[in-house]
Parts: structure tokens; sequence; C-alpha cells
């Protein structure tokens, strides 16, 4: 795991470093988590199997949080619900929670590295730093640490409800995962927003429990179809199936 730029940007001063890193953002159901973490610059072989949460077992993963949280200077976790991202749509709820990830810091960093695109409005200097989970050692920290707090979340929603088998997929658009929305309709912890789980409620003939920023695709999926409003068009990404929204608009459902 790289940690060059970290102690590069350390030795001009520019430090503490934080990396922030998301999970869920490609799920169609669950929470939204956000983590920052600071490293020790000289900590490299305390933290040997440290990498891209993606490219790791469950259990390494658990062994790297754990050692994670043990050696970082500083971290914060930030869990984000269902409602506010179907609320807000989810590259604004990402910035911001990457926003609130770095403000839960205890000491503010002097410099931020974030993964694959520039998050304005942080307290220090920042860098997009392409495929950063990666590349830089404290963004993948953070990975880490939103990775496994998400999973443990989705374990406990399996819980609660087994139905759509969370504990599997984690809340992303896999087969069993497209099945089960067939089947029994979205549930609470479900993004109402995303075009596949609208799909999903319009053929249940449910309407979204919570307030819901629908995508261009998701609009289509309602019986009878919503309009945009020209007061009420916001920017809203497409589904966990893949979607994107050309006209990037979409429409509130109280």
């Amino acid at each position: 795991m790289p940690w060059g730029l970290l102690s590069a940007l350390e030795r001009r001063g520019l430090g503490p470093v934080a990396g922030v890193d998301e999970a869920g953002r490609g799920a169609c159901a669950g929470p939204l988590v956000v983590a920052a973490c600071v490293l020790r610059p000289g900590d490299a072989a305390r933290l040997p199997e440290l990498t891209d949460s993606k490219l790791l077992t469950p259990l390494a993963r658990d062994r790297v949080y754990d050692r994670v949280l043990a050696r970082a200077l500083d971290y914060s976790i930030v869990v984000i619900p269902p409602a506010e991202v179907d609320a807000l749509g989810i590259h604004v709820t990402n910035i911001e929670g990457m926003r609130r990830a770095v403000a839960g810091l205890r000491t503010c960093p002097g410099y931020v590295l974030t993964d694959g695109f520039r998050v304005p409005g942080l307290p220090a200097p920042s860098l997009a730093v392409i495929k950063g989970d990666r590349a830089v050692a404290c963004v993948a920290a953070a990975s880490v640490l939103a990775k496994v707090t998400r999973d443990r979340i989705m374990a406990d929603l399996h819980g609660a409800d087994p139905r759509y088998g969370f504990d599997v997929h984690k809340g992303y658009s896999t087969v069993e995962h497209g099945a089960a929305l067939t089947e029994h309709g979205p549930s609470e912890v479900h993004r109402w927003s995303y075009a596949n789980v609208a799909t999903a409620a319009a053929a249940h003939g449910r309407r979204p429990p919570h307030r819901v920023m629908l995508s261009a695709a998701a609009l289509g999926q309602l019986d009878p179809p919503v309009d945009a409003p020209a007061d009420g068009v916001s920017q809203n990404e497409g589904s966990a199936a893949g979607y994107r929204s050309s006209s990037r608009g979409g429409a509130r459902i109280p």
C-alpha cells in the first residue's frame, strides 16, 4: 500500500493528512457510510494488510479494521440513512457525508485526500486521487472503516428482515436481490429514489414512505406517472443497476 503521498505532504508541513472514502454509494438499500481517517506516517510496517477494502476478504477486512482503529491518530465515521439519500440524491449526500466525516475529526487536518472526485467545502486544502483507495494508505484505511461498518449494519438489517438477503449482497443489485424485490416489493431501508426500487414499488402499488428525490428513470415507474415541476427539479444519479440519468433531473415526492 503506497504511503508516499501521505509522507510527502507530512514532510512539507501539510499534515495531519486525512483520507476520506465511502461505502454503499452503488447500493439500492441500506445507508451510505463515509469515513475519514488520519494515519501515523511511519505506520506502514504495522499495517501490512492495508489496501482497498474491496480487495480484502471479509476476515481480512475485520483484522485491518481493528488494526486501523488501534493505530489511527484520528478517525470519524458517518452513517447516512436511506431516507436522507432519497431526499437529497446520492451525489449530494455523498459530498455532504464527506464534509461531515472530516468535520467529525477531533483535530482539523492540514490536508485531505479523497477517493476519485473533488469535494468542495472542506476545512483544509484537498486533492482528489484517482483510485485513492488503492493508491493512498489513509484513503484505504477510510475505505475499510466505511465498508466494515456498513457490512455490519446490513447484517443487522438482515436479522430484522431476512427476506432480502442483505447479509449476502449487502444491499447491492444482484440477481438474488432483484428477485426478492420483485417478490416482496421494497422495504423501508431500500432507496426508493432508485429506478429498480421504484419499479418494484410500482408493481406492488406502493408509494414512498418518506420524501423522495426521484431520478428521471424512476419517475416513469410510478403509477400514475409524476411530472417534475419546474421548482422541484434537482440532481440525482441513477439506480444501483447502473442507470445514469442523461437529463440529471428528478422530482420531489412528498
